[in-house]
C-alpha cells in the first residue's frame, strides 16, 4: 500500500453516493471503502440532498438519469446552498450523453466518470478529490492564522491609539486667559497628528499644532515622540530667548536639525506659538502647516500665516517668527489638512476656502467648533471617511476678570 493510499484510509471523508441502481451503489461504495472513505448511499435525489446536509459530506458521486430529482437538479440545489465549504461533485454519465454533461457543467458538476465505471477510473477522480480536499485544507488553515493574525494586530493599534489619544489634552483645557477645545480624528486607528499647549511663564503660553507625512504605523511613531518630547520645558528652553522674549522659529530649527536625515524620509509640518497674553500677541512660526484662522467679533475671519517649510525635509532652512495681535473674544483656529484635502464624490477638495466660509457661516460657539467641523467634513464626504487624519484646535481669548 502506498503512503498516499495509508493517508486515505486514516482520512474517513464521507461521500454520499446516490443512484437508483442499487448494484451500482454497492460497486461504488465498496471502492470507496477499500480507500479508506465513509460512503453513506441514497436511492434517490432527495435524500442525498438530505445526507449532505445532515453529514456536511463534501463528495458527492450521484447519477445523471435518476427519477424525480436528477443528477443536474441536485447538482443545482447544492451550489444554491451556504455549506462554508466547497462540495466536489462527480457525475456518472453515458458515454453518449455530451449535451447533457454540458448542461451538468453549467449545473456546477466538477467532473464526470462515464459508463460502464471502472475501478481505475474511480480511484483516479478520488485521488484528485482528495488533494483538493486538502489543498483547501491548507487554505483554510492559513486564513484562520490570518484572520487570528489580524486580530491581534488590531488589538494592539486599538491599545496604541488609545495610548496615543492619552497623550493629548484634554478637550477643554484653561490656562490663563486662554481657553483650548480640540478634537482629532484618525483616519486609522493610528494618527499622524499631534498637538499641545502648556504654560511657559506667567502670562506666557507656548502650543503647536504638528501633522506627520504618512499615514498609519510609521508616522503615529513619530507624532508620538514629538508629543514626548514638545514638553513646556522645551518650549522654554528654545522658545524664549535669553531675555525671554518670544522666538518660536528658534525651536522650530532644533528640531529641524535634529530630526532631518540624508538618508531620511521622515518629515512634519508645524504650527509653533508662544503667546505673550498681557501684550495680546501671538508670536508663531509656520512651518508647512495649513495657516490657521484669526475670527474675531461679528464674523471678521483672515488667515494666519504664510506657508514655510515642512520640518526635517531640508537641512538649511531659514524658519522665521511673525506675530499677529490676538485680543480678547478673538479665536484662532488650527486644522490639519485632513480637512483641506478631503474630496467630495466629484473629487472637489474642501480647501482653505471651505473651511473659511465653515467658520464664517454661522456665529458659532468656540467649544461648538471643532465637533462641527468635523461632521461639516464627514457630510462633504457624503458619510465616508476621511483619507487622512484631522486634528482641530480652537484657541479662545478671554477678557481680563
Amino acid at each position: 500500500m502506498s503512503a498516499f493510499d495509508h493517508a486515505l484510509l486514516q482520512s474517513g471523508i464521507k461521500v454520499v453516493v446516490v443512484d437508483d441502481d442499487r448494484l451500482q451503489r454497492a460497486y461504488i461504495s465498496a471502492i470507496l471503502r477499500k480507500l479508506g472513505y465513509e460512503p453513506h448511499e441514497a436511492d434517490n435525489g432527495d435524500t442525498a440532498l438530505r445526507l449532505m446536509t445532515d453529514l456536511n459530506v463534501q463528495i458527492l458521486i450521484c447519477d445523471l438519469d435518476m427519477p424525480g430529482l436528477d443528477g443536474i437538479e441536485l447538482t443545482r440545489r447544492i451550489r444554491a446552498k451556504q455549506t462554508g465549504f466547497y462540495i466536489h461533485i462527480l457525475m456518472v454519465t453515458g458515454r453518449n450523453q455530451r449535451p447533457e454533461r454540458e448542461r451538468a457543467l453549467e449545473a456546477g458538476v466538477d467532473d464526470f466518470m462515464a459508463k460502464p465505471l471502472d475501478t481505475v477510473s474511480l480511484t483516479a477522480r478520488i485521488r484528485s478529490v482528495r488533494r483538493l480536499i486538502e489543498h483547501e485544507e491548507i487554505l483554510a488553515e492559513r486564513e484562520r492564522n490570518l484572520v487570528a493574525a489580524k486580530e491581534r494586530i488590531e488589538s494592539d493599534l486599538r491599545a496604541a491609539a488609545d495610548a496615543q489619544r492619552r497623550m493629548l489634552p484634554d478637550p477643554l483645557v484653561q490656562i490663563g486667559r486662554c481657553r483650548f477645545h480640540s478634537a482629532l480624528l484618525a483616519s486609522n486607528f493610528l494618527a499622524g497628528d499631534m498637538f499641545g499647549y502648556f504654560e511657559l511663564a506667567p502670562g506666557f503660553l507656548g502650543l503647536y499644532a504638528i501633522d506627520v507625512a504618512g499615514h498609519g504605523v510609521h508616522a503615529s511613531l513619530m507624532s508620538v515622540a514629538l508629543g514626548h518630547m514638545l514638553t513646556a520645558e522645551l518650549f522654554r528652553q528654545r522658545a524664549l530667548d535669553a531675555q525671554g522674549r518670544p522666538d518660536p522659529a528658534a525651536l522650530v530649527r532644533f528640531l529641524n536639525r535634529h530630526f532631518w536625515r540624508s538618508d531620511g524620509e521622515e518629515y512634519f509640518t508645524m504650527f509653533c506659538a508662544v503667546l505673550d497674553q498681557g501684550a495680546d500677541t501671538l508670536h508663531f512660526c509656520q512651518a508647512g502647516y495649513p495657516s490657521g484662522f484669526m475670527l474675531g467679533p461679528g464674523g471678521a475671519c483672515h488667515p494666519v500665516g504664510r506657508g514655510g517649510y515642512p520640518v526635517a525635509l531640508m537641512p538649511d532652512v531659514d524658519f522665521e517668527t511673525d506675530r499677529i495681535e490676538f485680543p480678547s473674544d478673538h479665536l484662532l483656529v488650527l486644522v490639519s489638512d485632513g480637512a483641506l484635502e478631503a474630496e467630495d464624490a466629484a473629487g472637489r477638495p474642501f480647501d482653505d476656502h471651505g473651511v473659511q466660509a465653515f467658520l464664517t457661516a454661522t456665529d458659532r460657539k468656540a467649544s461648538e467648533i471643532p465637533v462641527q467641523m468635523r461632521n461639516a467634513l464627514l457630510q462633504w464626504r457624503g458619510g465616508a471617511q476621511l483619507e487622512d487624519d484631522l486634528s482641530i484646535v480652537v484657541c479662545e481669548r478671554m477678557r481680563a476678570a
